[in-house]
């Protein structure tokens, strides 16, 4: 028996890495776990959000089958006559405007092909999009009625503010940071939500705005010494601003420097020191963290990869309210 147990007990603590232990030795140099660790770091992360919306996605799918099932059972019915009554049969046919509207917006990729000759195909689109949403919303529905808790949690990446720009108050529950690129057009497009974001969740947010600007992007690195710059001077936000509106040029730059109020004398001496040792260190911080495109957002270290919509944002931002905040 003695040595069954030695036996289990070996074989578990085999599994069990160490970060001074030596996975690999050249020549006279030994590879620690550690060095292997932070090599892979960004992409272990990247595995492991996967990992949890694969989990995730399984999780939701058995929790609406389990709803629909008691619902059915208290009702006196079949989980799938349920679902017609309640979801199929209130899924309206698309209206006109809505069909035009798809095909307009496809029209480019539809091949010559005539509003009549896809029609079917829209409706079809239409009617599974609407089927889902209401799906969804009478899972909520349910939810409400039978008391659903998920003890399931995101996994969650330490990620340093490093003193970057910020405003909301910073004891607010919520911190969600960014590492963006000013010349990035999906960062662009992100803004709009943030707008919408940090309006929705006034006072429950802090906003960090760190910079990731990306090789290919020659605008982008000036733009966020420019930003660097105007935040010398108290005025980082409002330059900030305008750089993701404007068409970056080193004229139009020094322009929004000009319209954000800055005194031109001194901002031309900062620029002109091209002092980047801020911005590599938000680079390197982002690899380290799993970034590898922009815009990367991290909600109390739950990272959003993209310009998703508000609702991926007030997801995550509501489970984390729901669960104390940085407190969970």
């Amino acid at each position: 028996m003695r040595f069954i147990v030695a036996a289990i007990i070996a074989v578990a603590l085999a599994g069990v890495s160490r970060a001074d232990d030596v996975v690999a030795t050249v020549g006279g140099t030994q590879i620690t776990r550690a060095t292997l660790d932070k090599t892979v770091k960004a992409k272990l992360i990247e595995i492991d959000n996967e990992r949890y919306e694969a989990l995730k996605e399984g999780l939701d799918e058995l929790i609406a089958q389990e709803l629909f099932t008691q619902e059915a059972k208290a009702k006196g019915t079949t989980p799938d006559a349920l679902l017609k009554a309640e979801v199929d049969a209130k899924v309206g046919e698309p209206s006109d405007a809505e069909i035009q509207q798809v095909y307009d917006a496809n029209k480019a990729q539809l091949g010559g092909q005539t509003l009549e000759q896809v029609k079917p195909r829209i409706v079809e689109f239409l009617k599974g999009q609407k089927g889902e949403a209401r799906k969804q919303q009478y899972v909520n529905e349910l939810k409400a009625k039978y008391k659903t808790t998920v003890a399931l949690r995101a996994p969650v990446v330490e990620v340093a503010t490093a003193g970057r720009p910020e405003k909301g108050p910073k004891d607010a529950p919520i911190t969600m940071i960014v590492f963006s690129d000013y010349e990035c057009p999906f960062c662009r497009r992100a803004e709009e939500t943030v707008e919408v974001v940090l309006k929705t969740y006034d006072g429950k947010i802090r906003y960090v705005f760190r910079d990731y600007p990306l090789p290919f992007h020659k605008n982008a690195r000036p733009a966020a010494i420019a930003a660097a710059c105007a935040n010398q001077q108290g005025k980082y936000w409002d330059m900030n601003n305008k750089l993701f509106k404007i068409q970056l040029s080193p004229e139009n730059i020094k322009q929004a420097a000009k319209d954000s109020g800055l005194d031109m004398s001194k901002f031309d001496a900062c620029v002109a020191k091209n002092d980047t040792k801020t911005i590599e260190q938000d680079i390197a911080d982002g690899g380290t963290v799993g970034v590898n495109g922009t815009p990367a957002f991290f909600i109390n270290g739950r990272m959003i990869s993209g310009a998703q919509p508000v609702e991926a944002f007030k997801d995550i931002i509501d489970d984390e309210l729901s669960h104390g905040g940085g407190k969970s």
